[in-house]
């Protein structure tokens, strides 16, 4: 039996300082990147950044998630019907729905992963 605790991870730029979180992550030429703000065993916080035309294909995920758009227009695709959503907004990804985010043009997201029950 362990009794090791669960592993954690928070930003250390982050705590206790305001940040602007579009400017936490970076656009790159034909890509997504990505950038974990918090993990935790009841949770998560990532940043990314979508080049016009990234998707991420359709997947399923056991958590319910909360996508909020910082920049920039994208398409989410949950339960195989589109919803855009542009800077400003947010949408919320029931667990266990199929899911897909397309880029309509470059974007940035906060994606909140609620895994406590």
């Amino acid at each position: 039996m362990s009794t090791a605790e669960p592993k954690s991870f928070v930003l250390k730029d982050c705590v206790a300082t305001p940040q602007n979180p579009a400017a936490l992550v970076e656009y790159a030429t034909d890509s997504i990147v990505s950038k974990a703000i918090l993990d935790k065993p009841v949770g998560n916080l990532t940043l990314f950044a979508f080049d016009r035309g990234q998707r991420l294909s359709e997947h399923t995920s056991p958590y319910d998630a909360v996508v909020e758009v910082l920049d920039g227009k994208a398409t989410l695709t949950i339960g195989g019907e589109d919803v855009e959503a542009e800077a400003g907004e947010m949408v919320i990804m029931p667990a266990n729905v199929p899911h897909a985010v397309t880029a309509r043009e470059r974007f940035k997201m906060l994606l909140i992963m609620v895994r406590a029950k």
